[in-house]
């Protein structure tokens, strides 16, 4: 950058959106790169949204997204103080980092996990202290413990971790719990909570009404489908909800977005029976996987995560070939999302042929 800017900016790496289906002559394309939810929006959705919202476009939203907020709090068990909406669960988060983080500050999460967090850290001008994975995926429970000291303002647990697909053990998130000092807030990122199958899995709302530093995101991106519109919410004691609406993006979620959140709310039962379909299909993935041969993490959310190491690139050339976009991460691994049955069985058959091949 030739102009004056912020030194930090140079060293924060681009969000990079995952790639849309190729173009592969002769036969339908699919995109699983981007953990999409590969149902059509519900009908009462769409309804909801054409007679609600889009006649009153020209106004401004509700800032504080009151009618989420109060049917939110019904649901989960809590005060409307205790919860507030963002663009998506990424704003939720942003605003937590923008609160408590700042220039010689540091924020400990798990490495790989999701992207963007590099991205708001240094974009609040704090360091990221980043804990490798073990060596299938999961977080390192005692790394994270270890690398909070007396600059740590927030510690971030991914769970299901965006991209490898591992689940937190309930058991591990109370022991970090009850290792991190009860003033610094610890941040479970829970997107896709909905598919996590795993019966020893940490509940976050549960560790939330036992200690007095837990955040929780969460988002209706991912089961509830709509990725499009960005809204995502965050649950925090009443003075951290505070604190992030200082610093949330005015009128960052629109009308649209808050009347497709409330009717999806009340779609629950149809919501459900999709969740179930992608949770069917991804078990349907994994075993077909499994027989073939290959060795990957047991995925608890709507992806699953490939370590290739560095065969990775050349992996995701076949899956490319073949008509798949798929999240890559050169020398580490490709996550793949679970999409339509078609987009899933022609997954499963560029797998057996990468198997034969010798990956």
């Amino acid at each position: 950058m030739s102009f004056k800017h912020r030194s930090i900016i140079d060293t924060i790496p681009s969000y990079k959106q995952g790639k849309p289906a190729p173009k592969v002559e002769g036969q339908r394309s699919f995109k699983v790169s981007s953990n999409e939810n590969a149902f059509d929006p519900l009908p009462s959705v769409v309804k909801a949204i054409e007679s609600h919202a889009l006649p009153h476009l020209n106004r401004y939203p509700d800032m504080r997204g009151w009618a989420v907020v109060e049917r939110l709090g019904e649901e989960i068990g809590v005060k409307p103080e205790n919860i507030v909406l963002g663009c998506g669960s990424t704003e939720v988060i942003t605003q937590l980092v923008q609160l408590v983080a700042g220039p010689g500050d540091e924020v400990v999460y798990p490495w790989r996990s999701f992207e963007a967090y590099p991205i708001i850290v240094a974009g609040a001008g704090a360091t990221s202290v980043q804990v490798p994975n073990l060596p299938d995926g999961s977080h390192d429970i005692d790394g994270l413990i270890d690398a909070v000291n007396e600059k740590t303002r927030l510690v971030i647990v991914n769970n299901p971790n965006n991209p490898t697909s591992t689940s937190v053990a309930a058991e591990d998130a109370r022991r970090l719990m009850e290792a991190v000092p009860s003033d610094v807030l610890v941040l479970f990122d829970e997107a896709y909570f909905q598919f996590n199958t795993d019966p020893n899995t940490s509940v976050a709302m549960d560790l939330f009404r036992e200690f007095p530093n837990v955040v929780v995101a969460h988002t209706f991106s991912k089961a509830y489908g709509l990725a499009g519109l960005r809204i995502g919410y965050g649950i925090a004691p009443e003075d951290v909800i505070d604190g992030m609406r200082k610093v949330a993006l005015p009128f960052g979620v629109t009308d649209v977005a808050q009347t497709a959140a409330l009717a999806s709310l009340d779609a629950y039962d149809e919501l459900t029976d999709r969740v179930k379909s992608i949770i069917s299909e991804r078990n349907r993935v994994v075993a077909a996987l499994k027989k073939q041969g290959w060795d990957f993490p047991e995925p608890y959310a709507n992806f699953f995560w490939l370590p290739l190491g560095e065969k990775t690139d050349a992996a995701a050339a076949q899956f490319l070939a073949a008509g798949l976009s798929t999240r890559v991460f050169s020398g580490e691994g490709i996550r793949i999302s679970i999409g339509e049955a078609e987009a899933n069985d022609l997954v499963i058959d560029v797998c057996s042929k990468l198997k034969a091949a010798g990956f």
